[in-house]
């Protein structure tokens, strides 16, 4: 049997009120999607430990939560820092010519002239639009702009070929 891929979708930012609600950072579009991954494996360096939500809301710019067996603030501020996952097999399939971006993460980039630019180390999101971070000989940023500055994403080689000059 193999395990489950774990993805990382957010983080426990604080406690929420007297009754051991958690203040959750999600990383989900939209973000109070992350309510719905439950369970949760909730980890913190080494340590793990899997929680059941029993619900949740958004709260103001935050997203709040209630987890099974949490009654009291105290115990509720000890989960503040841990991270979250989910099992991939959880979130929902995406179309042909979408990704999320821990797809991304690790695949080698190249332009459409063969050069080696390094490996996908991060996307952020920005204003106009979101940008690949590729860590190689240098670090380059590079809009993500499918049909422009992506060219193509070949998941199964681990491969994102970009438009994009080698001096740029």
């Amino acid at each position: 049997m193999t395990t489950p891929k774990l993805i990382n979708v957010g983080k426990i930012s604080g406690v929420f009120g007297i009754k051991g609600w958690v203040k959750v950072y999600s990383f989900t579009e939209p973000t109070d999607n992350i309510i719905k991954y439950s369970p949760w494996t909730l980890q913190k360096g080494t340590d793990t430990k899997r929680v059941k939500v029993l619900g949740g809301r958004v709260q103001g710019k935050a997203i709040v939560a209630e987890i099974e067996g949490i009654s009291d603030r105290d115990v509720a501020a000890t989960l503040a820092g841990w991270d979250i996952l989910v099992e991939q097999s959880r979130l929902p399939k995406v179309a042909g010519n979408e990704y999320y971006w821990f797809d991304l993460v690790g695949l080698r980039v190249e332009n459409t002239q063969g050069s080696d630019f390094g490996i996908v180390d991060s996307l952020m999101e920005t204003g106009a639009n979101d940008v690949v971070i590729v860590k190689g000989e240098r670090d380059r940023a590079i809009p993500f702009l499918q049909g422009q500055t992506i060219i193509s994403i070949d998941l199964a080689a681990g491969l994102m070929v970009v438009d994009w000059e080698l001096d740029f």
